[in-house]
């Protein structure tokens, strides 16, 4: 918020609506595309995120984070450290300003441990206000980790396991399944607080091992999946795909098995850090943290024994947005929101995707409810980077399905529906620079991404309007023919182009193409 009167976020005296503001999503005359910005005041970082839609899957308007160390040598001097509220203050006098430039109304402004632990956490809050304009509320552990939790289930809605937060002075953890936040405990486990709890590694482990042995009793948790999200975790899960040379290095639902994870904190343990920085251009005040969370990490998974251990890209800030959502948006599915999005503003046609999907989908009769959606979503998205050079239509295709910020996708996933967009505008994936992705599919899952890349490169241009007006496709899998019903309609829509990609689809299916109809061939 400002601090003058016309500024982004000023509330009135009878106007408190609390650390989240006014419900926007209750608002009848919400935009679908408002800003809703949230800044975090952590320990380490102070981050503002500025969320360009009210929908399920927003997407990040402006992200900006500053290293400010605020809680650095809290645990030895009681109060925050004196550089880290200078540059704290600079940073969210400068958010302050944004959001005015932006016209967001209001900005929530939560702190989370080395605030509310400091014994002059409640003069930086005043501070804040007075030279801000910004009602910073100061959350406790309990909070942080339900909100953290809830923004691991925006992008993850099935989640199911322990939510595992890492700040600078404390670490979260949180129950979470069916789409709700259970248990929750705060621990002083952040790598700020432990620099200053035990000289040497074997005490910390000792003491990391009491303390998580005590949050245990709590969570009862053993052998289900762990959710790491922090920034201190999301290194290490870097380091992790450098080590093992995995070759999609986005964060977001990263997936890694304990013992292979136990073996990169031995490999960090015994490579220069500075070296592994530079090649994953990793910050100096992240990295400096490294060491001291892996401690941490290798004891909770000797304590919580996981089945797995996976990257969330989104916590606290995107748990604020959650708050905000009725139960009816928070039960959509993020990815179809996402790619209905992408197709209202990218595409030519808006709404075509359904179509093209309910045309497509006597092919897929059978397949799983997760392989559905996938081919939803390539439908929804099959025409969005229209505008790309032809050349590297196929490419731009690729490229947005495997690294844009869509929830709901692990990475096989991206790759699959990366590659059912590229045959979309490409018959063959032959000599492609994207190869080395292609093995985080099995052969048949690439057969299928093949054949849905196919599907929609005739479907999409067999008619403009609505495929169904033009034909029907009748695919008897056993008998391994595919045929196409056509109508009136779709007599003249047939032309040499339609009919090499009809066969060019039959090829994919390993099938015989029939064409019934009006003057068929």
């Amino acid at each position: 918020m400002a601090a003058d009167g016309d500024g982004a976020g000023v509330q009135g005296p009878d106007e408190d609506w609390g650390p989240f503001g006014k419900p926007i999503f209750d608002d009848p005359m919400a935009r679908a595309l408002s800003r809703v910005g949230v800044v975090d005041v952590g320990s380490n970082s102070v981050r503002m995120v500025v969320f360009d839609g009210a929908a399920r899957s927003p997407a990040y308007f402006y992200n900006e984070k500053i290293m400010c160390g605020l809680g650095k040598g809290l645990a030895e001097t009681g109060h925050l450290h004196p550089e880290g509220k200078r540059r704290a203050l600079a940073a969210l006098k400068r958010f302050a300003l944004l959001a005015r430039g932006m016209n967001i109304n209001p900005m929530t402004v939560v702190a989370t441990a080395a605030t509310r632990e400091a014994a002059d956490g409640p003069e930086f809050q005043a501070e804040v206000l007075a030279e801000t304009g910004l009602r910073m509320w100061v959350i406790d552990g309990d909070e942080e980790a339900r909100l953290s939790a809830q923004g691991v289930l925006l992008g993850w809605p099935e989640a199911k396991g322990i939510v595992c937060d890492i700040g600078g002075n404390s670490m979260e953890l949180a129950r979470i399944g069916d789409g709700k936040v259970g248990r929750r405990v705060s621990t002083p486990l952040g790598p700020f607080r432990l620099q200053q709890v035990a000289p040497s590694s074997e005490l910390r482990a000792d003491h990391i091992r009491k303390t998580l042995k005590e949050a245990q009793a709590i969570l009862k948790s053993e052998g289900e999946r762990i959710y790491l999200v922090g920034g201190s975790w999301r290194v290490i899960a870097r380091l992790d795909m450098e080590r093992r040379n995995y070759p999609l290095t986005v964060l977001h639902e990263y997936r890694m098995q304990p013992k292979s994870l136990l073996d990169t904190l031995d490999w960090l343990a015994a490579n220069d850090l500075a070296v592994l920085r530079g090649r994953t251009g990793t910050s100096l005040e992240r990295m400096e943290l490294v060491p001291l969370a892996s401690e941490v990490l290798r004891e909770v998974i000797r304590a919580l024994k996981p089945s797995e251990i996976d990257v969330s890209a989104y916590g606290i800030r995107e748990g604020l947005l959650y708050e905000q959502m009725p139960e009816r948006l928070r039960a959509r599915d993020p990815l179809i929101e996402a790619a209905r999005m992408s197709e209202m503003t990218s595409a030519r046609i808006p709404g075509f995707g359904k179509k093209l999907y309910e045309f497509l989908e006597p092919i897929f009769e059978g397949a799983s409810r997760e392989r559905l959606r996938l081919i939803k979503a390539a439908c929804l998205l099959h025409d969005t980077t229209w505008r790309a050079h032809p050349d590297y239509r196929a490419e731009a295709c690729f490229d947005n399905a495997t690294r844009a910020n869509l929830g709901g996708l692990d990475h096989p996933g991206r790759v699959f529906l990366g590659l059912a967009l590229l045959h979309r505008y490409k018959n063959s994936r032959a000599g492609s620079r994207m190869e080395p992705l292609f093995r985080l599919l099995t052969e048949d899952e690439m057969w299928d991404a093949e054949v849905l890349g196919k599907a929609m490169r005739f479907g999409a241009m067999f008619s403009v309007g609505d495929p169904a007006r033009a034909g029907a496709l009748i695919w008897q899998a056993k008998k391994r023919v595919l045929e196409l019903r056509l109508t009136d309609d779709g007599r003249g829509l047939f032309g040499e182009v339609a009919q090499a990609r009809f066969a060019s689809l039959a090829l994919a299916l390993k099938a015989q193409a029939v064409v019934r109809g009006p003057q068929a061939a």
